[in-house]
């Protein structure tokens, strides 16, 4: 029996694409010993670079696509991706049950996960993978070079010696990495690239608020802009002060938000400006606390009633 994520055979011609990138294709999957009422017991998600564009339970039993893919017509036979799927779901929950059998815990609540997935830049393949997970743990992964599977977990060795019972199925998990994944993310992209090419540039605000101390945080917010890779920081008198960032959090509506603080000493006037730097700006972009509108909202709060 083979890990097999292996996808039905291709039948996909020539695609050019002008030189960009980089776009990743990557499937999820995630298998549950004892799922909760209303979660199936398999499910998978495929994503086009950060946005999910096919799902697939062990409820419906059908892979659908999701967002804007939904309106895309004859992008994938979806017939045929459920088939695909339902076989995929058949293997991974046997081998769930054998990871559970080693460790003789059929009892408990297992997880089991997978991913893998390729990347194209420049129209070329730069990247693939293909690992699992059990319990949030390493469990094995294949190192396409070797060619192999490695064992990270001791139970894994078991799933090594099935998955490599035949010379044949570890150059076709080869072969998917490095020749089937690109080629069909390269199909993907002639339906999907206007999408995954859109650049929104970030609107920026900031606040402030008081701390215990009397000293004032800064607070510089990003948000609605896409793709996520942005950049934040403060700057005071041509220098990069201790800052705070929180990361970057889908905003629920395709985009994304940021933020960055600093905490300036009450008695500071120095200006600070809050850098940023995102592919949808023409320009970096540097934003100003602006005082006048700072004490307006001070002279509001100190005159609410008590």
């Amino acid at each position: 029996m083979v890990p097999v994520l292996l996808s039905l055979p291709l039948l996909l011609g020539p695609a050019v694409l002008p030189e960009t990138g980089p776009y990743s294709l990557i499937f999820l999957y995630t298998g549950l010993s004892r799922p909760s009422k209303g979660f199936p017991r398999f499910q998978a998600t495929a994503f086009l670079n950060d946005q999910a564009f096919f799902r697939y339970n062990s409820n419906s039993r059908k892979a659908e696509p999701v967002g804007l893919w939904s309106q895309v017509e004859e992008m994938e036979d979806w017939e045929k991706e459920s088939q695909l799927q339902r076989a995929r779901e058949e293997i991974f929950l046997v081998t769930l049950k054998d990871v559970m059998d080693y460790y003789e815990d059929s009892a408990g609540s297992h997880t089991f996960q997978g991913m893998f997935g390729c990347e194209l830049s420049n129209n070329r393949s730069s990247g693939a993978f293909w690992r699992y997970a059990y319990d949030g743990q390493d469990f094995i992964e294949f190192n396409k070079e070797i060619p192999a599977w490695i064992p990270l977990d001791p139970a894994a060795a078991n799933t090594k010696q099935k998955w490599e019972a035949e010379k044949v199925y570890v150059q076709r998990a080869k072969a998917y990495l490095e020749e089937e994944c690109p080629a069909m993310l390269k199909r993907y992209l002639s339906y999907s690239r206007s999408h995954l090419d859109q650049k929104d540039p970030p609107t920026v605000t900031i606040t402030s608020r008081a701390t215990p101390g009397r000293n004032r945080i800064f607070k510089c917010l990003a948000y609605d802009f896409y793709p996520q890779g942005i950049s934040l920081h403060w700057n005071q008198a041509g220098k990069m002060p201790a800052s705070e960032s929180r990361g970057v959090f889908p905003s629920g509506n395709g985009t994304y938000l940021s933020w960055v603080e600093v905490e300036v000493p009450a008695q500071d006037r120095d200006p600070y400006f809050c850098h940023v730097e995102h592919s949808g700006l023409s320009q970096s972009l540097s934003v100003q606390w602006d005082e006048a509108k700072r004490a307006k909202a001070e002279s509001k709060v100190a005159t609410r009633p008590q």
